[in-house]
């Protein structure tokens, strides 16, 4: 995959996860029930449980902010190791933080939220892309190939070397 479909790709994802981020964080403000497939309605309960909240703050909001900033570092940033490295850490904080959520809907809740569960799948896609672009590390920008004193072929005859315990004259 090349640089600019790599960084398109994560732009992309990270705008999916933006929008629904934006989307939970109306549902909680504006008080409306989230529609879910799954009976009984676990998206509800999960939006209104007490880990909806951190420190006062909706988790929804903390989603749009990260996301936010993820996009910020991908439009905003020149490509180079240093932006890479930060766009990378701002998602595997966002992963880890979604890692955290989501075993709190499973262990401590016992409910699935679809919308959560799908931007921890988009965070989890965005780690692995955001790890895989920053270690992938400047092979993805293009090479100079204006050969330097040190890649230049000399024309020079190269000296032979003397066999291993040879006297050299």
């Amino acid at each position: 995959m090349s640089s600019s479909v790599l960084r398109k790709t994560m732009i992309v994802l990270t705008a999916v996860g933006l929008c629904l981020a934006a989307y939970l964080t109306y549902v909680h403000y504006s008080g409306v029930t989230p529609p879910c497939s799954i009976k009984g309605n676990p998206c509800s309960e999960v939006q209104k449980s007490q880990y909806s909240l951190l420190v006062g703050v909706p988790v929804a909001l903390i989603g749009l902010l990260g996301y936010i900033a993820i996009l910020g570092s991908l439009l905003l940033a020149r490509d180079g190791e240093r932006a890479r490295f930060v766009t990378m850490a701002l998602i595997l904080g966002g992963f880890g933080f979604s890692l955290y959520l989501t075993y709190r809907e499973l262990f401590t809740l016992h409910k699935i939220c679809e919308w959560c569960v799908s931007s921890a799948v988009i965070m989890t896609m965005l780690a692995c892309l955001s790890m895989w672009r920053f270690l992938r590390g400047d092979d993805l920008l293009p090479v100079d190939t204006t050969p330097n004193d040190a890649t230049q072929i000399s024309d020079e005859a190269p000296e032979t070397a003397a066999p291993l315990g040879a006297a050299h004259s």
